[in-house]
């Protein structure tokens, strides 16, 4: 049986509606799933326009009525924008206050379990945050609305899966928080979320800080005074763990396959890498929440929204990861 996953949107002043529509007629995706939309109905009627989509509208109340049917847009229709004062690329409070109302609904169908994942689109920080909504991004509203503290980001490209020891902090603070505790602690979470997708026994290497991990103290201590600690005792714990790796070679060898992941030790060492790899089939996987989420890895795009000319690739691939890892996935 096919997945139903739930896409909410996005900010409707973005490409999110746009990519929405293009992605939920590709072949790749309704081959694999069963897609939802969660959106207002006259933003997702505007986007087909605009991307010339002749598929038929097929307005839901819930995802049980859903029609597996590539010709046919399964829409949940959240009314919440007055066209009068909508407009494309502008930050805007209205729209920042729907994408939230899409992401909640979302949400709240995969705690229910009538859907069994959801794939996000974009965002704009600014725009919810002038509509009052008290989290700054998709992983704080999604660590809230499921109860979970500190979910994990997951980046998985090709054969490489990339987890974050830490993201959107200064360079400084993410050295600071490169300790023995820290990254036990995520690693030993970051297993649990690889055997929530289905791996067994999944295997992680700790990327080094410094180049060349350091060179014995010579060129930084951290690999002397955490790292190497903390990878020691997590063997001796029983888990399928190696490192540190220099950075400038532990994600090649993730490629060619020589463990399931790797924990990046800050923001950029890990994005670099898959986004240079592959910038468009990048996916994010949020982990360690009952219920699974995927979603782009790029923002808004302002400046080309409404044009018909965003990019659907990610979008596309984003909802593959979920329909390979929903039938597996344990909340």
């Amino acid at each position: 049986m096919k997945p139903k996953i739930a896409i909410p949107i996005g900010d409707p002043a973005g490409i999110g509606p746009e990519i929405s529509v293009k992605a939920l007629k590709n072949k790749q995706v309704y081959e694999r799933a069963i897609c939802i939309a969660i959106g207002d109905k006259q933003i997702i009627e505007n986007a087909m326009k605009i991307v010339g989509s002749f598929q038929k509208l097929h307005i839901i109340e819930n995802p049980k009525e859903a029609v597996d049917d590539g010709n046919i847009l399964n829409v949940i229709n959240i009314s919440n924008i007055d066209m009068e004062k909508f407009s494309f690329g502008k930050v805007n409070p209205m729209c920042g206050r729907a994408a939230y109302e899409y992401i909640e609904q979302a949400i709240k169908l995969a705690m229910d379990r009538e859907v069994d994942a959801v794939t996000t689109t974009t965002i704009n920080k600014e725009a919810i945050k002038l509509a009052g909504v008290p989290y700054i991004g998709h992983t704080e509203i999604f660590g809230a609305l499921t109860g979970t503290e500190d979910p994990l980001t997951l980046f998985e490209v090709q054969r490489m899966r990339i987890l974050f020891l830490s993201r959107h902090v200064s360079l400084r603070q993410a050295c600071d928080m490169v300790t023995k505790s820290r990254i036990k602690d995520y690693v030993k979470r970051g297993i649990a979320v690889l055997k929530q997708l289905g791996l067994e026994n999944p295997s992680m290497a700790v990327a080094g800080l410094n180049p060349h991990c350091g060179e014995h103290g010579i060129l930084g201590t951290e690999e002397q005074t955490d790292i190497i600690p903390a990878v020691q005792e997590l063997k001796e714990e029983g888990y399928n763990v190696f490192g540190p790796i220099g950075a400038d070679s532990i994600f090649h060898q993730a490629l060619e396959g020589r463990f399931d992941s790797v924990l990046s030790l800050y923001h950029d060492q890990g994005h670099v890498a898959a986004k240079t790899l592959d910038f468009d089939r990048t996916v994010s996987i949020t982990g360690g929440m009952p219920i699974l989420r995927t979603s782009v890895d790029h923002g808004t795009a302002f400046d080309i929204a409404g044009k018909g000319i965003a990019s659907e690739v990610s979008l596309v691939e984003t909802i593959k990861v979920a329909s390979k890892y929903a039938p597996s996935f344990v909340g």
